[in-house]
């Protein structure tokens, strides 16, 4: 369903992911030969540029049109976002003048989904003369990078393929030089991440209620049907949502603080946890939890 057949949401809404990692690679960063990502402390990190790219990705496998397709998923011919920007809005729009600027917004609110989510900037009319200036789309919706719980242990194997991919460069030889590989893992861990959704940028691009409760069904089964050989099936789960949604359009309390009332209770189970010599699983009292703030009590969702 569009944006231009609902209204778009009045209240402020946060959320937070668990996601549990068992010998899996995350996210691998290709500048450090595809290793696990890890911040200067040693800590995990899934950038909220993957995040956001796996919930695109269910949200394609729930029919919802997409903007930003990976190549692997594409459902349709074009081979850049310029051409399906163009294909599909019609060039008029993308060289529209400053003027027609609103007109350009909506029309690729309606037709993507995440465009109206997360936002969009499209550079891919004339940038030059009177016609024809860029169209930056602010989204409502904003996720942080993941995080663990703790440092991770990263196992890195050395692997070797049955066959050449090229043929030898010297006479003779039986192996090529890329038959040698490594691949990298982490081997335990639990990485939390937060967001929100703002109901002042929803109103700019119509992201509605509705929209807001695909967002939340899907959230629970961010890795199904993503598994590959660096993230097998089963080795990366949602362990649970937390849904907290306000009373009003600027919320009852700043995301900063709904978001540590989760965090100060994480944390507090971690140290029971290490003073009984046991690893952190990123359990909680939820009971405390859906307490600590008055009047805004979330919606806590066990992961497939």
């Amino acid at each position: 369903m569009t944006a231009s057949t609902q209204n778009p949401i009045s209240n402020k809404i946060d959320f937070a992911l668990i996601i549990g990692v068992n010998n899996a690679n995350p996210n691998g960063d290709p500048l450090n030969g595809n290793r696990p990502r890890t911040d200067f402390a040693g800590n995990g990190e899934i950038t909220d540029v993957c995040l956001k790219r796996k919930i695109r990705d269910r949200l394609q496998e729930s029919d919802e049109d997409i903007f930003v397709q990976s190549d692997e998923k594409k459902i349709d011919d074009y081979k850049s976002l310029k051409d399906r920007a163009e294909g599909i809005l019609g060039k008029d729009v993308l060289n529209a003048k400053k003027t027609h600027r609103d007109e350009a917004i909506k029309q690729a609110c309606d037709q993507w989904f995440d465009v109206r989510a997360f936002g969009q900037v499209f550079a891919f009319g004339k940038t030059t003369g009177a016609d024809g200036v860029s169209i930056p789309i602010r989204g409502p919706v904003t996720i942080q990078s993941a995080f663990s719980l703790e440092p991770v242990d990263i196992t890195s194997t050395q692997i070797t393929k049955s066959v050449n991919s090229e043929t030898p460069k010297k006479e003779g030889a039986i192996m090529s030089a890329d038959r040698m590989g490594m691949k990298h893992r982490v081997d335990e861990g639990i990485y939390v991440t937060y967001g929100a959704i703002t109901p002042q940028l929803a109103e700019r691009t119509g992201f509605s209620d509705s929209d807001a409760e695909k967002i939340k069904q899907i959230l629970p089964k961010l890795f199904e049907g993503d598994a590959s050989s660096a993230r097998p099936e089963g080795s990366m789960q949602v362990k649970k949502v937390i849904w907290w949604e306000h009373n009003s359009k600027s919320g009852q309390y700043s995301s900063a603080k709904v978001h540590r009332s989760l965090k100060e209770l994480i944390e507090k189970r971690m140290q029971e946890q290490k003073e009984n010599g046991q690893i952190a699983d990123g359990s909680f009292d939820e009971d405390a939890l859906k307490s600590a703030l008055e009047g805004l009590e979330p919606e806590i969702i066990e992961g497939f």
